[in-house]
């Protein structure tokens, strides 16, 4: 049971039932965490543009749900690891990438060096040095990239505390976290 209401578009107010009226439009249902961020049409302006914005991203929706899911798993975050890891399938990886992503692994150098990156500055709280954005670099990221990887753990560090702080409860199929 959630620990917050879950408002529908009815219950929200100003600005937030507009934009549980695009929610519901991008998504054809009405994802739980909108609902529970909804309380706050703030809050909710400022998730739903970082959502929009960082889906036009350069990262790719692929990458940025590989990042979304090992993120998930470091924090426990069952509601974002499903839903992120069916989305992540809808952006073309397998179930085979998905689930080395939620470990922060991946046979491509590249998204290895994100998710590496990404579970470090989660980690360490982003305690990292010169030798961890200059390993980005190598792999290809420019500093635009690599911004756009910060955006993307901010984003994801947000929606996985909203759901675990307040219970929010699953309607995505579930995914196992793994075994720590």
């Amino acid at each position: 049971m959630s620990r917050i209401a879950l408002l529908t578009r009815d219950q929200a107010h100003g600005e937030a039932a507009r934009l549980l009226d695009q929610v519901q439009a991008a998504f054809g249902a009405m994802p739980n965490m909108f609902r529970a961020v909804a309380n706050s049409p703030a809050a909710l302006a400022s998730m739903w543009a970082a959502f929009g914005a960082l889906g036009s991203g350069t990262l790719g929706a692929r990458l940025g749900e590989q990042i979304a899911v090992a993120i998930a798993d470091q924090n426990n975050c069952e509601y974002c690891l499903a839903a992120h890891t069916a989305l992540g399938r809808k952006a073309g990886a397998s179930s085979e990438e998905m689930t080395a992503a939620q470990a922060g692994t991946s046979h491509d150098p590249k998204t290895a060096a994100a998710l590496a990156f990404a579970l470090k500055m989660v980690r360490q709280r982003a305690r990292i040095d010169t030798a961890d954005v200059d390993a980005l670099r190598q792999a290809g990221f420019d500093d635009a990239a690599i911004m756009e990887i910060m955006a993307h753990i901010a984003l994801n560090l947000f929606t996985n505390y909203v759901n675990v702080a307040f219970a929010v409860p699953l309607d995505f199929p579930r995914v196992a976290l793994r075994a720590k």
